[in-house]
């Protein structure tokens, strides 16, 4: 084995150390200082949106956007500290985001949904949508995924792509909805008594807007009741109490007037066998 020249090694490594580790510890310094000036502009950009008013959907994508963009920037700038040919260091990753591209197909196509819902505003923040298999609140759209707020406050993340080329009910469209009820009576029942009995109970309400009009329709002769179909006008925030209030309040007027709610039930009829068989 040849000897090793100590000194040799020791004035190699003092070189490449007096070489790179200037470089190394100012690129680190440069790494921690672009993350926290980022997150500084960031939220900047965040508040100044805000105080114009911006479509509350558009801030938190925008925001993402631009934070991703800044990063990589940052990454290149250092890069080129480190020593590292910019324009290689460019063709590199070009040639990876491609690759990375690629292999993440289903994350471009969710961001291709996010952008689809931002142009063409299916949902906003704060709206109550159906989608997905889901009901819940707008909370953010961010660039690959919507969070969704349930009624039991769950946090729902759902893809942009299945949520951009899917159904969509939107709740929170109009100022209005139209509550719904269908009140079955027994067949004995007085059906005139009935529609007074609920459209007092119904339509004298302060919440109801059609309360001149009232839908009261005779709907269905079902198996075991006689059905009818109530409709009335709402404004959105008065939906859910309006519906539950007066489902408890039928009931009790129906039972306090005497007006049956039938459930199912089957007639059964015994024939004696007369054949002597």
């Amino acid at each position: 084995m040849e000897n090793i020249d100590v000194s040799a090694a020791i004035q190699t490594l003092s070189e490449y150390a007096a070489l790179y580790v200037p470089k190394l510890l100012l690129a680190i310094i440069t790494l921690i200082v672009g993350l926290w000036i980022i997150n500084q502009v960031i939220k900047s950009i965040r508040n100044a949106l805000t105080k114009r008013q911006v479509d509350p959907s558009l801030v938190p994508f925008l925001s993402s956007l631009i934070k991703a963009l800044l990063i990589i920037i940052l990454v290149i700038s250092v890069a080129g500290q480190l020593g590292v040919a910019v324009a290689s260091f460019v063709a590199v990753l070009g040639a990876a985001g491609l690759a990375i591209g690629l292999a993440l197909q289903g994350s471009l196509a969710n961001f291709a949904g996010g952008v689809l819902i931002l142009i063409l505003k299916p949902f906003k923040v704060g709206d109550v949508i159906e989608a997905q298999g889901v009901t819940a609140s707008v909370s953010e759209i961010q660039i690959f995924h919507t969070i969704l707020k349930s009624y039991d406050n769950k946090t729902i993340i759902i893809p942009n792509g299945p949520l951009s080329n899917d159904k969509i009910t939107n709740y929170s469209t109009e100022a209005t909805r139209t509550v719904e009820w269908v009140f079955g009576i027994g067949y004995d029942d007085d059906i005139d008594k009935a529609r007074q009995i609920i459209k007092d109970t119904v339509f004298t309400d302060e919440r109801v807007l059609n309360q001149d009009a009232p839908f009261i329709n005779l709907a269905e002769l079902a198996d075991s009741s006689v059905n009818f179909k109530v409709r009335a006008q709402c404004n959105q925030a008065d939906y859910w109490s309006l519906l539950f209030d007066k489902t408890e309040a039928i009931k009790k007027a129906f039972d306090a007037n005497g007006i049956s709610i039938p459930y199912p039930q089957v007639d059964a009829h015994l024939h004696q066998n007369t054949s002597g068989q």
